[in-house]
């Protein structure tokens, strides 16, 4: 059976970027993967990377050994047979807890060495979900298509082939009369998410699927 770990890097619960990351969980759950599902920020304590260097020094080359709660959340993706890893747009780039993970999966792959320049990984396949508020014509615009290549190529690097999974024009709350926002039509807004956002989840699903039956 393959174990995959599913993380939502979203503060929110049952909201869009925890949805589509379930959503991807559950159509692998379907080809008889088994799920491990990590709410990062639900973790009393995580970091990112503290430019100890440990891991580049004997006995732990290419191993985080830092003490915080993603110490064991590594360890899970270091021997999964896949990764479904979401997050929403903040501010043009991945959260805080995203960013964190990435740093930690990254720099315990690099050996600075120019002759094996990554430590040797088990390849896996990886799905990078981001959702926001902005429509994917707002992508290009303003550089965000730029900032999900750098996170994929990132990902592609330290872990596997990634495939990349974009939920647009979210909605960001029930309630939009509680908030000021002339940005937005609440309207607009909730019929979208009425229409095309059950389209994304399906894609998710799709996807997951497609993680657990064979490896891209």
């Amino acid at each position: 059976m393959k174990r995959i770990v599913a993380i939502n890097c979203s503060p929110r619960i049952k909201w869009n970027t925890w949805e589509m990351v379930n959503a991807a969980a559950e159509g692998a759950k379907t080809e008889g993967a088994e799920i491990e599902f990590v709410n990062l920020y639900r973790l009393d304590r995580i970091h990112g990377c503290m430019s100890c260097f440990a891991c580049k020094r004997k006995p732990n080359e290419g191993k985080c050994v830092f003490p915080d709660d993603l110490k064991d959340v590594l360890e899970k993706i270091r021997t999964a047979d896949g990764l479904i890893i979401g997050s929403p747009n903040y501010l043009g780039d991945v959260s805080a807890a995203f960013r964190a993970i990435y740093e930690r999966l990254e720099f315990q792959s690099l050996t600075y060495n120019r002759e094996t320049p990554r430590y040797p990984f088990k390849r896996i396949p990886v799905l990078f979900i981001m959702t926001s508020n902005a429509s994917e014509e707002y992508y290009p615009m303003l550089a965000y298509d730029e900032m999900v290549k750098r996170y994929k190529e990132g990902l592609e690097m330290a872990l596997g082939r990634t495939k990349v999974l974009l939920a647009t024009n979210t909605l960001q709350v029930k309630d939009y009369s509680r908030y000021n926002w002339t940005m937005f039509d609440p309207q607009d807004k909730q019929e979208r998410h009425e229409k095309v956002f059950p389209e994304d989840l399906k894609k998710a699903f799709s996807v997951g699927s497609q993680m657990a039956r064979e490896a891209w």
